[in-house]
């Protein structure tokens, strides 16, 4: 007897699923930081502001960085840096910068700035190209399966 394989979305969850625990995902019972930084760099130096306001991930420049919540953020412009002083909370990632689709599973990874979406004016960033297009293939599913597990993780002291 000849089995057929797997339909596409199982072999596409499979490969993402095992693209996460290769990109370093783990389960989020370890503490974590509350914002995913890079040697204190959160987004991996990309600018938060610009995600929205651009339409599309753009590097931020050193010159025009600010801190908050520990963690340094960083604009392609002062004008950038000085709407994100004036109201963070509308331009941060969701989950702390983490992969919004590993949170979804209660798993926490890296992410991509290229892989992203904004969604009710909140802005997600997702591990990679598998990761976030199976993330959008139930976004309000994932994002309430995000929202209610973010708060469960564990996370170390603020900086």
């Amino acid at each position: 007897m000849i089995k057929s394989p797997p339909p596409p979305i199982l072999q596409l969850l499979a490969i993402s699923l095992l693209s996460l625990v290769v990109a370093g995902a783990a389960v989020a019972r370890s503490p974590i930081a509350p914002v995913n930084t890079e040697h204190g760099v959160a987004i991996k130096g990309y600018d938060p502001v610009g995600y929205f306001t651009v339409g599309k991930p753009t590097p931020g420049l050193a010159q025009f960085s600010t801190t908050y919540d520990g963690a340094v953020y960083r604009f392609a412009s002062a004008a950038n840096r000085d709407t994100f002083v004036a109201a963070p909370g509308k331009f941060l990632p969701q989950y702390g910068g983490y992969c919004a689709y590993a949170i979804s599973w209660n798993l926490i990874a890296d992410i991509e700035p290229d892989e992203w979406a904004i969604v009710n004016n909140k802005l997600y960033l997702n591990n990679g190209f598998f990761a976030q297009k199976l993330w959008s293939l139930d976004k309000s599913g994932n994002i309430a399966k995000g929202d209610q597990n973010w708060p469960r993780v564990p996370k170390l002291a603020s900086r």
